[in-house]
């Protein structure tokens, strides 16, 4: 049985990390839980203890390694849902479902005496869809404002400061030029026209105009649209951060956890690693995008459905609630992958969980796994298992 919900007592993780002659990190897949990752990584490396750091997309993935025999002064962290023997005082376990993993990993952090990159937790607040400065993160936002990481301005929240790149490839929104590099660039022709580099706040502001009257403005666009692209506006401005705004870093942490991981670790530890983080984003939300844009649809009581041949099931999902689905929760289901998001807040681990049994138990061949978190549900299965089965499973589940 997986657990989720239950996280190391701050006392004696610190004392087993602190003790600890290697630290083997195994994180969950997304951009939360490589931000989380990378502010311990970069802690351990601070007190020079060795540590290896693992991404695993599933629950499965992550339990098998928690239990692959350890030297006896190993610890393991494991960020998110695991199978865990209760009371292992060699495993630590960040997996509370209604809190980002990245505050879990700050509180340790702090514990362990070292002071956290605001830039890089806020980052991942925001990707695991938590407001920057909101509740327990507001010391985060006084803190790097004060150091004069972070201010706010007009415009839209992307990674980059070429505004055509950084909205072709976001996906933080959806227009009807998104994942197209040359048709963002027909769409910004009358705001976007001279040097980057004497662009101003009425510059931005016209930006933000544009977007957001595209998002709104698109055929089969949903009431729930713009309240999304209302939170990529008005973005906060990293100025000695790798990417040009926080929303843009949390978009690249989302992108690299799928398709990079490797990168995006390096890149939640403070490496420089953003152009080949770049290039991974730049893909991501180009077949986002087009996987959206060009999936069949199906729509039933409480779900909208998107089958695709291509692309990153989780992203499309995320997309597609944000700004297509005219229901409350999308399911996209690719080739041996599907993946559940929803508007409201709250987990789907437990929800996604029975979705597996009952897919197991109806083809037992299917190898299915699953992962969980805010307002997401991740599934991986043999590519037999048939798309009827899943929407049936997910919508008497869900």
């Amino acid at each position: 049985m997986s657990t989720e919900g239950r996280s190391a007592e701050p006392a004696s993780a610190t004392n087993a990390l602190e003790s600890a002659g290697f630290v083997r990190l195994i994180t969950r897949a997304d951009g939360d839980a490589l931000a989380a990752s990378g502010l311990l990584a970069s802690a351990l490396d601070d007190s020079e203890t060795p540590f290896q750091v693992t991404v695993a997309p599933t629950v499965a993935a992550r339990s098998k390694r928690v239990h692959t025999p350890a030297n006896e002064d190993d610890v393991t962290v494991v960020v998110g849902t695991a199978d865990v023997v209760a009371d292992a005082d060699d495993v630590i376990q960040l997996a509370t479902p209604d809190r980002p993993a990245t505050l879990e990993a700050v509180d340790l952090v702090r514990d362990l005496d070292v002071t956290p990159d605001p830039v890089i937790a806020l980052a991942g607040i925001v990707a695991s869809g938590g407001d920057p400065g909101a509740g327990e993160s507001e010391w985060l936002e006084t803190a790097a404002r004060e150091q004069g990481l972070l201010e706010q301005r007009p415009g839209v929240a992307i990674p980059t400061a070429d505004p055509v790149d950084g909205l072709a490839h976001s996906t933080r929104l959806h227009a009807p030029w998104s994942g197209d590099r040359d048709a963002t660039r027909e769409a910004l022709a009358d705001v976007v026209d001279g040097d980057l580099a004497d662009f101003d706040a009425d510059d931005h502001r016209a930006i933000a105009s544009l977007v957001a009257l595209d998002v709104v403005g698109a055929d089969r666009v949903t009431d729930a649209a713009a309240k999304t692209i209302g939170r990529a506006l008005q973005p906060y401005v990293t100025p000695d951060g790798p990417f040009e705004t926080l929303g843009g870093f949390a978009d690249v942490l989302e992108a690299t956890a799928s398709v990079a991981p490797g990168t995006g670790v390096a890149l939640a530890m403070g490496h420089a690693v953003r152009e080949r983080a770049l290039e991974g984003w730049r893909e991501y939300g180009r077949r986002t995008h087009v996987a959206l844009r060009d999936g069949s649809t199906g729509r039933y009581d409480g779900l909208f459905v998107v089958g695709i041949d291509d692309g990153p099931v989780e992203a499309v999902a995320r997309v597609g609630a944000a700004y297509r689905s005219p229901e409350p929760a999308v399911l996209a289901v690719g080739d041996g992958e599907a993946a559940i998001a929803t508007r409201e807040a709250g987990s789907l681990g437990a929800t996604v969980e029975a979705v597996a049994r009952e897919l197991t138990e109806q083809a037992p061949e299917a190898d299915v796994g699953y992962d969980g978190g805010q307002r997401r549900g991740y599934l991986q299965f043999d590519p037999d298992v048939g798309e009827t089965m899943i929407i049936a499973a997910v919508r008497e589940l869900l």
